[in-house]
């Protein structure tokens, strides 16, 4: 039977109900189409990059998640159709009925589509009735022998993360029940869960779909999203290295049978499990948006998802390109967090001082930020999505590397060293990329930087420093460096980096050079060859290079051959101030006291939970790095605290020190 005659809907303008790097994404393909774009934004966003691009912004009256101010921006705004990105309302089936019912076009599924593959429960049902293979699961705690331990806890209605637990014993269950209905019930007002079996040595692969509403239904290949922290994805990757052609046919005809029973339309993503030892795949969900991770299958296609999502929104078929897509080379994505890995990959505010990326290596750059973005708690902290592509996957994987590295990037904590030891493993150069990568294997969380490269970044920074101070100078600012009637003291400069204390001292020279760090017995000459207000170009004992410098207050970002060392200069003298508490407990971030769960003079266990906090949608979980006593709690249960507030005072066993926060027990968001 043969689908009805469609008749298409001229688009003209669209209006991205998103923000940050998505709506940039968007904007970027509307243009390129011919279509004028419109913007929505909140105050928090009112000096973001993706504002100022738009043909037009709208502020809205409160949030994001308001749909009928959205709506409402749309009409004024005078735009035809309404692209959700991806989170916030891009999933949400009453405000794909309310852009239907306002006659805008919706660039998306069918409302009722999304409802049913929305609930965890209801889509595990269809993919069993269109015979796709599924894990054992209950909705009944009672029941979860029957599942089989370990086993997770996830939320019925939500998906990223949030609402999951892995429970390994039956003991555990109690307790991962209550935090994943928490969860659950915050990030999607629904606190169902149900229970899953649980595979420890396992892939997350997913199916790129598209179907149009002439009745044709089409799959892009695979991407592999094992590598992730908090049930939240990392890197991801087209082609798998471990998925053969069998094996993409097999997955990829499953995707189509439950996409087909659906009638799906738009972009969409089919996941599965992939047993590594038996090869063996289980549907797991199905996301009825555009991924994150699109730009993968993008660029082993050379089909732009965007595009088509507009075109079968405007009733148009899928396009020859994508309905004959062919596969070219190797792609893989990084996800450039602000958060530290260090501290359990805990999300991070501030400010971004520098982010410039280096022309070369040719890479593709999906950024939210630039210099002066802001990164508070409201949204998710991702800053970039930074995809490489190559003939072979060893090469992507280096170029990308190489990327990130040649970022200069300063101001907020990231994961970008993290990232780059993880490409840079043997393990994941192997493909031995299963979704326990990160415990099993454990990349460099943050890279040492050595003794070598701290000289040379602090020569450099200080003879920055110098060169800035001749460049502000009212007298003597033409005078050479170096011409003195008599000999002078070295300068010094004292430097904060990381956790340790740095001198750097240098001396001019009659010759225009500099004598540097005599003091430590191993002088060397250093020559600036060029100085710029944001770079150097210096010669350090025979080692050139030209750096990229940021400065902001008391702090520099100095771009080494590695990455970007962050340095704080020691002001010269320190005006004493009030002490700090010792064995202070702070806050990690801004955030919401969710639960308080000890009392003054209560002793407790290394790795129990203390407090609780709620920030970016994710539950942080403090815990005790040591045995100890808790001397004072400051806060209750639902106060509002801000970064470096106070929370309790922590006296261990042997000695004072402060409390770590428990990544294990955090979920994520996509």
């Amino acid at each position: 039977m043969s689908a009805p005659a469609v008749t298409p809907t001229p688009i003209t303008s669209v209006l991205v109900a998103n923000r940050g790097e998505i709506a940039r994404r968007v904007f970027r393909t509307a243009r390129a189409m011919g279509l004028r774009t419109v913007a929505v934004f909140v105050d928090a966003d009112a000096g973001a990059p993706f504002v100022a691009e738009a043909d037009e912004a709208v502020r809205l009256p409160g949030r994001y998640l308001d749909g009928d101010a959205v709506v409402d921006a749309a009409r004024r705004a005078g735009a035809d159709a309404i692209h959700p990105g991806y989170g916030f309302l891009s999933e949400n089936a009453a405000f794909a009925r309310a852009v239907i019912d306002a006659g805008l076009v919706w660039v998306g599924p069918q409302p009722d589509v999304i409802d049913a593959m929305g609930d965890k429960i209801r889509a595990k049902a269809a993919a069993e009735a269109a015979g796709v293979p599924t894990l054992p699961s209950t909705e009944d705690p009672d029941r979860a022998g029957d599942v089989g331990y370990p086993l997770l806890v996830k939320a019925a209605a939500g998906g990223g993360g949030k609402g999951m637990r892995i429970v390994a014993s039956a003991d555990e269950l109690p307790d991962a029940l209550v935090a994943a209905r928490r969860e659950a019930l915050g990030g999607f007002g629904d606190d169902r869960v149900f229970l899953e079996r649980y595979v420890p040595r396992s892939r997350h692969v997913e199916i790129q779909i598209l179907g149009d509403a002439h009745g044709t239904v089409v799959h892009l290949g695979e991407r592999e999203c094992s590598i992730q922290r908090r049930h939240q994805k990392v890197l991801e990757e087209s082609p798998s290295p471990v998925v053969d052609a069998d094996l993409r046919g097999a997955m990829g005809h499953a995707a189509l049978q439950l996409a087909r029973a659906i009638g799906y339309r738009s972009t969409g993503t089919v996941e599965f499990l992939v047993d590594d030892d038996t090869r063996e795949f289980f549907f797991l969900e199905m996301n009825t948006r555009l991924q994150v991770e699109h730009p993968v299958t993008e660029e082993v296609t050379g089909v732009d998802l965007v595009r088509e999502q507009l075109r079968v929104a405007a009733g148009e078929a899928i396009s020859a390109a994508a309905a004959e897509a062919t596969f070219s080379g190797y792609a893989i994505e990084a996800r450039l967090y602000a958060e530290d890995p260090a501290a359990g990959f805990l999300p991070a505010t501030g400010t971004v001082e520098a982010f410039a990326p280096a022309a070369e290596p040719a890479v593709r750059w999906d950024s939210g930020v630039a210099a002066g973005s802001v990164v508070g708690v409201e949204f998710d902290p991702m800053l970039a999505k930074v995809v490489a592509h190559a003939p072979t996957r060893a090469e992507a994987a280096g170029r990308l590397a190489l990327a990130l590295e040649r970022l200069h990037l300063g101001g907020v904590t990231t994961n970008r060293d993290f990232l780059v030891a993880t490409l840079r493993d043997p393990a994941f150069l192997a493909g031995d990329t299963t979704t326990d990568f990160i415990e099993r294997v454990r990349p460099a969380l943050e890279r040492d930087v050595d003794h070598d490269e701290r000289r040379r970044v602090t020569v450099a920074a200080a003879l920055w420093l110098q060169g800035r101070n001749r460049a502000e100078a009212t007298v003597l600012a033409r005078v050479p460096s170096g011409w003195r009637n008599a000999r002078t003291p070295p300068e010094r400069v004292s430097f904060a980096l990381g956790g340790l204390d740095v001198v750097a001292t240098y001396r001019a020279q009659r010759d225009g050079t500099f004598l540097v760090n005599e003091e430590e017995g191993e002088a060397v000459v250093a020559r600036v060859h060029a100085w710029t207000p944001c770079s150097i170009d210096v010669e350090v004992d025979g080692h050139r290079w030209v750096a990229l410098v940021t400065a902001a207050g008391d702090h520099l970002h100095v771009q080494s051959a590695r990455g970007t060392v962050h340095l704080r200069v020691r002001p010269r003298f320190v005006v004493p101030g009030p002490a700090e508490v010792a064995g202070g407990f702070v806050a990690p971030m801004p955030g919401v006291v969710l639960d308080v769960r000890v009392a003054a003079g209560q002793a407790v266990s290394a790795g129990e939970t203390l407090v609780v906090l709620e920030a970016m949608k994710m539950e942080h979980h403090m815990a005790a790095p040591a045995d100890g006593v808790v001397a004072e709690v400051r806060v209750a249960t639902g106060e509002q605290v801000a970064n470096g507030a106070l929370l309790l005072v922590f006296e261990a066993s042997d000695s004072i020190g402060g409390l770590e926060p428990d990544a294990g027990a955090d979920g994520g968001a996509s």
